[in-house]
C-alpha cells in the first residue's frame, strides 16, 4: 500500500525530502536556545558585565531568526508537496477508473469510487503533510531535548526516562482501541455518498412521489451512523489530552521539587537556577512533542483505512485489457455469437446468456426485441467488449473481439445506450465526443440525419447552446436524438441503438430509420426497441426471451413462428387502434 501511494508523490520529490530537512534545522536550533539561555542566567546569576549578555543576546536573536526562517521553509516545502501529492493521487485514482470495465466499476461502486476520490485522498493528504513535517519534528525534538537534558543533568533527566514509557503505554492504547472504528466507518460514506447521488440525480423523481421527507430520513439515519462511529472514535481519543496534562503537570512538579533541591543541597554546583530553567523547558519540549505524536498515530490510524481503500482501486486491474499483439482495424460490420454465454459475476450462479448464436451480415439491420431482463442490453455489450464473454466467442469483422485493441474495436462500435447522457457544455461540444475534428457542416448534416437540427435551430444560441449537467434542459426525446448524432459522427461499422428512441414520437422514430437506410446503408445497425414498429423493416429480428433467443425470422416470419413477438405485435396494434 505504501508503495503504491509513494509512486505519487513523483515531481514532488525533491520538495518531500526538503521539508524534513528544514524542520531537523529548526528542532536542532531550537533545542539549543534554553542551553544558552542557561547560560545567560548563570552569567547574570554570577554578576556578569553588559557585553556577556549582548553577546548572548545577540546570539539568542540570531538561533531564533534561523529557527524561524527554517520553520517558514518547511511549512512552505510541506504544504507545496502534501498539496502536489493529493493532486497526483487523485489524477492516477481518475485514470485507473477510467481504464476500468463495467465489472470493476461494478465492484466499487460508484459511491465508493467518488469516496475515495474525494474524502480518503484528503484524509491521506493530510498524513502526508504531518509525516513529512510534525512526524520528523516531534522524534527528533524528543530525541534532541532528551540529549540536553541528559547534558546538563543525567539525575534529574531520569524524570524522564519514567514518564515516557508510561505516556507511551497510555497513546498505544487509546490508538488501539479508536482505529477499528475509523477502519469501519468510511463504509458508512459510501452509504452517505450514494444516498446522496440517487436523491440528486433522480430528484425529478423524488419531488413526483412527494418523498422528501423519506429522502430527507433515509440520508439521515444514515448521516447518523457516520455522526455515531466518529463520536465513539472522538470520546475515546478525548482521553488523549488529560493523559498528557497529567504526565506534563507531574514531571514539572518533580523537576521542581527535585531540582529544587538539588540546587539547595549542593549549594548550586550539580545543578544551577539557569539548568533548572531548561530542564523545564526540556520538559515541555519532550511532552508536547509526545502529545503531537499520538495526534500524528490518530490522523495516520485514521487515513490507514482511507490510503488502504485508495490503493485498491489504483492496483485494481482492469478485466479487460488489450492482447499482446492487438488487432487495429476492423474489416467490416459483421457480427458473429458462437455458443455464447455470459454472467455478470464469476460467482453468479445464474447465466444472463445463455447458448446464443446468431449471424448479422455486414450492412445489416437487426431489431432485437424481448421483455424486462430478456438480456437485450447484454447481448450487445459483448459486441463492443463493455463485458467479456463468460463462454463462447463473439466475433467482428471475422476477428473475436478479445484479439483487437479496445480503442481499434470500440471507435468502429457506436452505441446509443439505454440511459443517454449528456455532459455540461454546449451541443457542439458534446457532438465532437463523436469526433473532435468534425466541422460545423458535417455536424448540421448528421443532425439531419438523427432528425435533431430541426429543434437546435429553435434555440436562440443553435449550436452553441449551453447543455446543463445531465441534459437537464432538454427533452428526453431532444436528448436521444442528440445521442443519435454524437454516436453517427464516429462514422461506425456498427451502430447500436439501445431503446434509443423510446422517447420520440413514431413519425420521427421513422424518419430516423429511413435516413439510416438511405445515408448509411454500409453499417451494421443494431436496434432494441419495445415498439415493433421500430424494428419491423429490419432485415431480421431476434426474439429474446430469459437470456436466450426464442425465435429469428422477419417481421412476417415472427408473427407465424414467434407467439412472444406475436403477442408483443397484437397488443401494441389493439392499444393503437382503440386510440
Amino acid at each position: 500500500m505504501i508503495g503504491t501511494l509513494l509512486k505519487s508523490v513523483r515531481e514532488y520529490k525533491r520538495v518531500s525530502i526538503l521539508a524534513p530537512i528544514f524542520i531537523a534545522g529548526e528542532v536542532v536550533i531550537e533545542c539549543f536556545i534554553p542551553f544558552i539561555t542557561a547560560k545567560l542566567v548563570n552569567n547574570i546569576e554570577n554578576g556578569c558585565d553588559m557585553n556577556v549578555i549582548v553577546k548572548y543576546g545577540l546570539l539568542l536573536v540570531l538561533m531564533a531568526v534561523l529557527s524561524l526562517t527554517c520553520g517558514a521553509l518547511s511549512g512552505h516545502f510541506a504544504a507545496k508537496a502534501s498539496c502536489g501529492f493529493a493532486k497526483n493521487l487523485r489524477h492516477d485514482l481518475y485514470a485507473s477508473v477510467q481504464n476500468f470495465s463495467f465489472a470493476n466499476v461494478d465492484k466499487f461502486s460508484t459511491s465508493g469510487l467518488v469516496t475515495r476520490l474525494t474524502t480518503d485522498v484528503s484524509n491521506v493528504q493530510m498524513s502526508f503533510m504531518m509525516i513529512i513535517r510534525t512526524a520528523v519534528r516531534c522524534p527528533m525534538m524528543l530525541i534532541f531535548a532528551f540529549v540536553m537534558a541528559m547534558v546538563i543533568s543525567p539525575k534529574m533527566s531520569t524524570a524522564f526516562a519514567i514518564i515516557i514509557p508510561f505516556l507511551a503505554v497510555g497513546l498505544f492504547l487509546i490508538i488501539r482501541k479508536a482505529h477499528p472504528i475509523f477502519k469501519s466507518v468510511f463504509k458508512k460514506y459510501d452509504n452517505l455518498n450514494n444516498s446522496v447521488q440517487e436523491n440528486v440525480s433522480g430528484m425529478r423523481v423524488v419531488k413526483a412521489y412527494v418523498r422528501e421527507k423519506f429522502e430527507t430520513k433515509k440520508f439521515g439515519s444514515a448521516s447518523d451512523e457516520v455522526c455515531g462511529d466518529f463520536t465513539r472514535a472522538e470520546k475515546i481519543l478525548s482521553l488523549n489530552n488529560p493523559l498528557m496534562q497529567f504526565c506534563f503537570n507531574f514531571n514539572m512538579i518533580i523537576i521542581c521539587l527535585f531540582g529544587s533541591m538539588l540546587i539547595v543541597n549542593s549549594g548550586a554546583t550539580e545543578l544551577t537556577v539557569g539548568e533548572l530553567s531548561s530542564l523545564l523547558t526540556y520538559g515541555a519540549q519532550i511532552l508536547m512533542s509526545l502529545m503531537m505524536v499520538s495526534m500524528i498515530i490518530v490522523m495516520v490510524s485514521m487515513s490507514v483505512a482511507s490510503a488502504n481503500r485508495i490503493a485498491e482501486v489504483i492496483n485494481e486491474k482492469s478485466s479487460i485489457v488489450d492482447p499482446e499483439n492487438p488487432v487495429t482495424e476492423v474489416r467490416d460490420g459483421s457480427i458473429i455469437f458462437n455458443n455464447v454465454s455470459f454472467r455478470y459475476s464469476a460467482t453468479s450462479k445464474k447465466n444472463s446468456l445463455s447458448d446464443i448464436n446468431l449471424f448479422v451480415a455486414s450492412g445489416e439491420t437487426l431489431g432485437i426485441i424481448g421483455g424486462t431482463g430478456s438480456g437485450k442490453t447484454s447481448l450487445v455489450q459483448l459486441i463492443s467488449r463493455l463485458y467479456d464473454v463468460s463462454e463462447g466467442s463473439v466475433k467482428v469483422g471475422g476477428v473475436d473481439v478479445r484479439d483487437y485493441g479496445i480503442e481499434a474495436l470500440r471507435n468502429q462500435v457506436s452505441v446509443v445506450l439505454q440511459k443517454n447522457v449528456l455532459f455540461s457544455g454546449t451541443i457542439k461540444e458534446n457532438l465532437r465526443w463523436g469526433d473532435p475534428d468534425a466541422t460545423d457542416e458535417e455536424m448540421e448534416r448528421i443532425c439531419r440525419l438523427a432528425q435533431a437540427d430541426e429543434f437546435i435551430q429553435r434555440f436562440p444560441d443553435k449550436y452553441d447552446t449551453y447543455i446543463e449537467q445531465g441534459g437537464t434542459n432538454v427533452s428526453g426525446g431532444q436528448k436521444q436524438r442528440l445521442c443519435i448524432a454524437r454516436a453517427l459522427l464516429k462514422k461506425p461499422k456498427i451502430l447500436i441503438l439501445d431503446d434509443s428512441t423510446s422517447a420520440v414520437d413514431t413519425k420521427t422514430d421513422a424518419l430516423i430509420r429511413k435516413a439510416f437506410a438511405e445515408e448509411i446503408p454500409d453499417t451494421t445497425k443494431i436496434i432494441i426497441a419495445q415498439r415493433t414498429s421500430s424494428v419491423e423493416h429490419a432485415d431480421k429480428i431476434v426474439v429474446m426471451d430469459g437470456g436466450r433467443i426464442e425465435s429469428v425470422g422477419t417481421h412476417a416470419e415472427l408473427l407465424e413462428k414467434s407467439p412472444i413477438y406475436r403477442e408483443v405485435y397484437e397488443s401494441q396494434n389493439k392499444g393503437g387502434d382503440k386510440q
